[in-house]
């Protein structure tokens, strides 16, 4: 005979046994003293949170027949032990993953008319109540605001933004929480207790870190745990849950503090080849990054690590900045979204580990400096003065050119000079970056005037891929003046949105309206002026 899985042998059957959750309990207890209970109500919140089971227990309450309000429900009286046992025709719940059409609402609502067989009140509880139709939640409207005096509703779901206003309205509606590590830590520990399982602390808590937030889940990989037998260590734990071992993450990070890439991609490819999922990794090494920032910050006092832990953390935490902290949890946490599509599942994760570890290099001074907008000069040379600049509303200027910090553009450069040299220009720039050497296979020479080179992308997502990191167009214009010997700035557009920008006048200043610049009138030369 099967044996009861652990989430249903420990589910909750009172108040006082929901974890976490007073917000909700509270109200729902002062409701049942008072005999004001609602007839409908609506819990929402992520999975595993105690949706389900607190609707039972509402159920068992106001049908219990233990004449002290404040006791019920009270677990021994005919009505508790027969929904205990599932027997008690009178809770009805239903599936709507299941039980999505109008039909089946239609059904319902035929049958709530009919008295309770057994209690005083007949309760429906709708699980995953988003995943009705639209047709069904109308069906269900008027029922739900004006139900039968011997019926209640209780409609639980993961997903609140799914649930129409209409059905919002007409609900009490309570926000089930995600549950601390600590409270989840405890109730296993209870557990052990009552089934005769030895654990380590930092196993219960490596689970409970990997439930994030739902007692379900916790329980559940306790119970898979359990069935290998003896303790349940810490390595057992990291190993059956595909969880990288914390060291790993430690030298990772500490290869990273080093700059030494090799170590770094030698612990990265050990932990994979023993079989830790690689979006797991990512996702741990973001979680130490984390403690570590906090540590940076000097706000360490809800860190849940050892005394022992903590001190060789924050001697880790001072050798990185906190901007550097930032950008290496915005790398990892890349990682961890991508590797869910990635064709390589380390791919992703040694691409993070090379950017944490890049230095700037000294060839090229990527000292940004950011032009407003392109520097237009008169034939004769001289600047025009910003006052006589024509001022159109419809022209907001959104970009901008990119150069080194201390340099104008040349006027002297062509398209062609850069056309002939382009090559030179992408084999530099592969060898300090092959990704944004990779990049530019997308990008159109459009035209140059000014100093300032106009490249274009087919495609907005390329364009701002591009322009997240703002190095990219430094090293684009370092290289380029670098090869030419003479200064370019850069600036980035799209093309193919109304005529593809090739050269010409007429194509000059679309390139130059879509980058947001402005029309000039020459004064001097204008025939109006004389």
């Amino acid at each position: 005979m099967a044996s009861q899985a652990f989430y249903r042998k420990y589910r909750p059957q009172t108040w006082d046994e929901v974890v976490s959750q007073e917000q909700v309990t509270r109200i729902l207890k002062n409701a049942i003293q008072s005999d004001r209970v609602g007839h409908a109500y609506l819990f929402s919140g992520p999975r595993g949170t105690g949706k389900t089971t607190v609707a039972r227990i509402l159920a068992r309450a106001v049908n219990c027949l233990d004449p002290d309000l404040s006791a019920r429900p009270c677990e021994h009286c005919i009505n508790c032990e027969a929904m205990n046992a599932g027997r008690f025709l009178d809770v009805i719940e239903i599936d709507a993953a299941s039980n999505t059409s109008v039909d089946d609402i239609r059904d319902l609502r035929d049958k709530i008319n009919f008295s309770p067989s057994q209690g005083r009140m007949k309760v429906y509880i709708i699980d995953e109540v988003h995943m009705l139709s639209t047709a069904a939640f109308n069906a269900l409207l008027k029922t739900l605001e004006e139900p039968p005096a011997h019926a209640m509703f209780i409609l639980a779901t993961t997903e609140i933004h799914k649930i129409p206003a209409t059905v919002l309205s007409r609900c009490q509606h309570h926000e089930f929480r995600r549950i601390p590590v600590s409270d989840i830590v405890r109730w296993l520990e209870t557990i052990c207790k009552d089934e005769g399982i030895e654990a380590e602390q930092d196993a219960l808590t490596l689970i409970a870190r990997q439930a994030t937030g739902a007692m379900r889940d916790a329980v559940s990989m306790l119970d898979q745990l359990s069935s290998s037998g003896g303790t349940i260590t810490l390595a057992a734990a990291q190993n059956t849950l595909g969880v990288a071992a914390n060291q790993a993450v430690v030298e990772l990070i500490a290869a990273v503090v080093d700059r030494d890439t090799a170590a770094g991609l030698n612990v990265l490819h050990q932990a994979l080849d023993s079989g830790t999922d690689s979006r797991q990794l990512a996702r741990q090494t973001v979680e130490y990054l984390r403690q570590l920032l906090i540590l940076r910050m000097g706000t360490n006092e809800t860190l849940e690590v050892s005394l022992e832990n903590r001190e060789s953390m924050s001697r880790q935490a001072q050798k990185l900045s906190p901007e550097k902290l930032v950008e290496m949890i915005r790398l990892f946490n890349q990682a961890a979204v991508d590797n869910r599509t990635g064709w390589h599942p380390g791919l992703n994760l040694e691409l993070a580990l090379a950017e944490s570890c890049e230095e700037k290099q000294q060839a090229v001074q990527v000292i940004e400096r950011v032009v407003e907008k392109p520097v237009v000069q008169q034939s004769a040379g001289k600047t025009v003065p910003e006052e006589e600049e024509d001022d159109d509303d419809e022209l907001e200027q959104t970009g901008g050119v990119v150069i080194r910090k201390g340099e104008t553009p040349d006027p002297s450069v062509t398209k062609d000079e850069i056309v002939q040299n382009w090559s030179k220009v992408r084999a530099l720039i592969k060898q300090h970056d092959p990704i944004l050497d990779a990049t530019l296979n997308h990008a159109k020479l459009l035209d140059v005037r000014e100093g300032v080179l106009y490249l274009g992308f087919p495609r907005e997502t390329i364009k701002n891929k591009l322009q997240q990191n703002r190095r990219n167009l430094l090293w684009t214009s370092a290289a380029i003046t670098n090869i030419l010997g003479k200064s370019v700035g850069v600036a980035l557009t799209i093309y193919g949105k109304r005529s593809a920008v090739s050269g010409g006048s007429a194509s000059l200043v679309d390139a130059a309206l879509q980058m947001g610049g402005k029309l000039v009138v020459n004064k001097e030369n204008n025939p109006k002026n004389g």
